[in-house]
Order: structure tokens, then sequence, then C-alpha cells
């Protein structure tokens, strides 16, 4: 090792968008805004099913409440830091911190992927044997398959982080990235990061396509086993809302993660699309498009007093 490369690195410093004060303020105020709206859009979804019986006993509104939960830990691993950073002329995080942060954000990260993946199981026994969806989704199935998510995410995120914290970081110390992930970290480290590249590959990138690709062959599977054209559309109708969120999580995810030798110019943009965007986006995705969680949300009004109010004045 070369004399100036002994140092070990404490801290990283985040490259961030831009260095011009005006554009930063500009993207604090546009990020609060996706921030804000993730968590009153989740918690709106949350606070709807608990409150309605009929949605709380269905295995798809409770699978729902749980993917909401996963949104905001997933979109407050990184938008936090985000936003202070914005007021910060340096973007600086400690290597403990670094670390941290890795190990949520792929925690979460790879729990939504398997929980999307439950949530595909639950649409297509919710088609394909509508008679027996309450009965083959049992609350005690969808507890076991919410956990295992969980359970999965743990695992994922305990190699991720193993392998990270492995090597040894002692020459540069800016990541391309407005937060700490394992590829533009491991691209730091002042060995030959190939043989933990393609652990990545077999371990990340694996499980984001892969799951894709069951998720799809899910879909597929029900439109094939359906016959007539009018329950075709009604599958479409039932699934659409399911499919944008499966879209705009895993497809970021298989950019990301399934060519990670490779930099990409737009990684930043994608970044900021499954870790800020979609989770801002996947209530409205499933409100939008569901008559019932409208309905529900509507009693959840009126209940607040609010409309009384409203009428009163």
């Amino acid at each position: 090792m070369n004399e100036n490369q002994t140092e070990v690195v404490r801290e990283f410093v985040l490259a961030g968008f831009s260095q011009t004060p005006a554009i930063e303020a500009a993207l604090f105020v546009l990020f609060l805004f996706f921030y804000v709206t993730t968590w009153v859009g989740n918690v709106l979804i949350m606070l709807t099913v608990a409150t309605d019986n009929c949605l709380n006993l269905s295995p798809m509104y409770f699978l729902l409440v749980n993917l909401s939960f996963l949104d905001l830990c997933y979109s407050t691993v990184t938008t936090p830091k985000l936003l202070a950073d914005f007021l910060e002329n340096e973007k600086r995080i400690t290597y403990d911190q670094c670390i941290v942060q890795l190990f949520f954000l792929h925690f979460v990260g790879a729990a939504e992927m398997f929980l999307l993946t439950v949530m595909a199981y639950d649409r297509y026994v919710a088609i394909c044997r509508p008679l027996h969806n309450t009965t083959v989704m049992s609350r005690r199935l969808c507890c076991f398959l919410v956990a295992a998510s969980w359970t999965g995410g743990f695992v994922h995120s305990i190699v991720q982080t193993i392998l990270t914290i492995h090597l040894p970081f002692c020459g540069p110390n800016q990541v391309d990235n407005f937060f700490c992930d394992v590829p533009p970290v491991i691209k730091l480290a002042c060995v030959d990061t190939f043989v933990i590249e393609l652990l990545m590959v077999s371990n990340s990138g694996l499980i984001s396509t892969s799951s894709f690709v069951v998720l799809i062959s899910s879909y597929a599977t029900i439109l094939v086993k359906i016959r007539s054209k009018e329950g075709r559309q009604k599958a479409l109708s039932t699934c659409a809302s399911h499919l944008m969120v499966v879209t705009l999580f895993f497809g970021p995810c298989v950019f990301i993660y399934a060519w990670p030798f490779s930099t990409f110019s737009v990684d930043k943009l994608v970044s900021v699309l499954y870790n800020v965007v979609t989770p801002m986006l996947n209530p409205l995705i499933y409100t939008l498009r569901n008559k019932n969680v409208k309905s529900a949300m509507q009693k959840l009004w009126d209940r607040s007093g609010l409309t009384r109010k409203k009428q009163e004045t």
C-alpha cells in the first residue's frame, strides 16, 4: 500500500446535485414537498384501513398498510439527510452513519420487494380463486408472509453490509450520489472489488431481477387463465395499480443493481425515482384507482367532523 493510502477514511463526502445555492434552495423546497406528501399520503392510507372494518379484514388492504409503512421507512432512510445537505456547503457523512444508512436502505428496500411479490400472489388468488381468497390468504398467513418479507430484507441487508465493511477505505472519499449505497461506496475501496461486485450482482441484482420476473409472470399467468375478454379487462383493471407500483419500484432497482460495474450519468436521477418519488406516488396510485379506499377516506373525513365544521362556518 502506498504512503498516501495509509490514512483510513473516517467520513465520506456526498456528491449531491448542485453547488449553486439558488438551485439547492429550490431543490430543498421540492424535496421537502415530496417528503411531506409521502408522509401525509401513506399515513392517511394506514389510518383509513385501520378505521374501516371492511378494509381491515381484507388481505389486500392489510398488505397495503404494510407497504405504506415500508414506504415511510424507505423515504426516511435518505430524504431527511438529503434535505439537511441542501442547507450545508459540505455534504459530509461519517463512515458509521454511511454504513447505517446503507444497511437500512437495503433492509427496507428488499423487504418491500418481497412484500410486492406477496401482494402479487394475493392478487392471483383473488382473481383466479375469488371464492377462496379470504380462506387461502388468512390473516395468519398474511402475517407470516409479511414477517418473512422483513426477515428476507434483513438477511439480504446483513450480507450487503458485511461485504462493505470488510473493505479498506484509504483513498478518495467522494461518494457519487446523494446517499450511501453499495455500488458507489465500494468503488472507493483501495482494493480490487471485482469479486465483491460479482457477489453484489448475485445478491441485489438477482433479487430485484428475479422478483420482477416472478411478478410479471404471475400477472401473465392470470391473463392466460382468464378466457373471456371482459374477464381480462377486469383483471387488468384490478391489477393496474399494483403493476404501476411494481414498475416504478423494480425498474430503477434493476437498472442500478444489475449492472454494478458501470456508472451511468443518470444514476442520481434513477435513485431519486425509487428513493423519493415512488414512495410518494404509491398512495396516489392506490387511492385514485380504488373506489373502496376513496369511499373509506370519505367516511374517515366525515367522522373527523371537519366537514360539519366547515358547513357551520
